[in-house]
Order: C-alpha cells, then structure tokens, then sequence
C-alpha cells in the first residue's frame, strides 16, 4: 500500500505533468473539487503556494518547481527500490511508459509494441509520440527510441541499427531535370527540405570522403513531417535526404533512386535510450531486448 508521502508525490508529478487540475483528476478518477481540495492540503501542511491556478489552466510557482524535482527523484528511487528487492523483478509486469518521434513511433514503434503486448500481457505500455525529444528523467519515460547523437549524459544508449542520410529523388523527377553529377548541381534542382528541429532551413550539411561539407539549397516544398517529404518526393517533386532504412523499399521497388551516392549526412543509428539507472525493471528490459533483436533481424 502506497503511503501518504508517495501519494502526494505521485499527485503532484500528475498535476505538473497535465499542466491542469481539471486533467489530473480525470487521470486520477476524482472529482475536480476533490482534486483541488487535495492540492490545498498539499500546500497547507508545507504552508507555501505549489500552484497558480486559473480557471483552466496552472503553472507552478518557484516552490512548485522545487516539489517537483524533488518529487520526481524520490518517486524514481523508490521504483528502483522495489524493483530491487521484488521477488517477482524477472516477470515483465506493470507500466512502461516508451517515447518515439512522430513518424517512426506512428509507423514503426506502434505496431511493434502491438506485438510485444500479446507476448507480455501483464506489461501496460504507454507510448508517447513527440515532434521534439523529451527529457526522459524529468516526464519519468522508462526508454526512448531516437535516431543520432545521444544529447543527455544522465542517459544510456543501445545501438539497435546502423543508419545513414542518403540524397534521394523518383526517376520521373530525374528524367525530366537530369542526375546531378556534383553537390554544385544541387544549386539547380528542386530540393525537398525536411525542417527539424533548430536546424538551419535549406542548408544539407553532408560528408564526402571523410570531409564535411554543406551546401545550401533551394525549392518550392518543405515540412516538418518526414512522412509528408517523402511523398512528394515519390510524387516527383525534387531531391530529398532521407534515412537509409527508409529509403530501402522504395529504391528496391525501383520508386526512388540515390542521387550522389558518395555524399551522405552524418550518421544517424538508431538508439534505444534509458535514464542511467543501477536497476532496470523487467519490463524494460524485455522490451529494450525485444527492439534489438527486431531491428538486428
């Protein structure tokens, strides 16, 4: 049974994570009058304001961010304690929460956790999908699947597939504009800019014989959504970079064609990515395992 404190954490962490406390009573099944009365007991017995509150929506006070980083260390480490100490640790059972990107997590990730889910049945999976990586420590995520380099330190990293960014284009676009036969050519193509992150618009930064080398270019589409760039790319709309697992079905089909196929981005592997812990729950593990052994097949 789960005492006082770690129920006024787990209330909290809920609230700050929801970002109302209309949403965290519905996650909680309480009443909203329930939910705030909670909150100011909460703030009562610490005697500090938590939470401004409005109508809909809350944001929390210095003392709340305080609670919260606090809380959420505490809370992990007690997870950790009793994944420890369980007799039951070796059966996968429980809530896993699994951060992805928006394209590869819709079209990848989500069938795959379909199928890890009829083979570990007792194991809760809640997938998240996100435009922008999340902080995994801070949203309490158990593991995320990423492509490049690893940004956070307190993470570890399991390489699951090796990946490249190759320029591509469909042959009806190359029979009408010709292949380029150097990155100058470039300049005079129409280019399919995918737009992510904070990364420069228009600018493909690639490697050419263990060099770097950029190139700016220049066309009529671009997106944030790597689903929507390839699809104009196979509807013939110019050149794209695109990943090299993504690409495979649609060159072997013959719908697409490498185009320069000496310059490519950085490396961008696909990770598996978990906070640094002593202790990793069986259901972590089981799914970190089942993701590696697919992606190495």
């Amino acid at each position: 049974m789960k005492n006082d404190l770690a129920s006024h954490l787990e209330f909290f962490v809920l609230l700050a994570r929801h970002g109302s406390l209309s949403a965290a009573a519905r996650a909680l099944d309480l009443t909203p009058p329930a939910a705030t009365k909670r909150l100011a007991q909460l703030e009562e017995r610490l005697g500090v304001r938590l939470v401004n509150r409005t109508t809909r929506t809350s944001s929390l006070t210095p003392e709340g961010e305080t609670y919260l980083h606090y809380a959420t260390r505490i809370l992990a480490d007690l997870h950790e304690m009793e994944e420890a100490v369980s007799s039951t640790r070796a059966v996968p059972r429980g809530l896993l929460r699994v951060n992805a990107s928006l394209g590869f997590g819709r079209t990848t990730i989500a069938p795959l956790v379909s199928t890890f889910a009829q083979r570990y049945p007792q194991v809760e999976v809640q997938l998240d999908v996100t435009d922008r990586p999340m902080d995994l420590v801070a949203e309490g995520i158990d593991l995320a699947i990423r492509f490049g380099e690893l940004p956070d330190q307190r993470l570890v990293a399991r390489r699951m597939m090796s990946n490249r960014r190759l320029l591509c284009a469909s042959p009806r676009y190359l029979e009408r504009h010709g292949m380029p036969a150097s990155l100058a050519d470039l300049a005079s193509h129409r280019c399919i800019v995918h737009r992510q992150n904070d990364e420069a618009h228009g600018v493909w930064r690639l490697e050419h014989e263990g060099r770097a080398v950029s190139v700016k270019v220049q066309g009529a589409l671009s997106s944030n959504d790597g689903d929507i760039v390839l699809g104009w790319a196979l509807d013939g709309h110019g050149i794209l970079v695109r990943s090299e697992w993504d690409l495979a079905k649609y060159v072997d089909s013959g719908r697409l064609r490498i185009v320069l196929p000496g310059y490519a981005q950085p490396e961008a592997d696909l990770f598996v990515v978990y906070p640094n812990k002593r202790w990793q729950s069986a259901r972590a593990r089981a799914f970190i395992d089942f993701l590696v052994a697919h992606f190495g097949a």
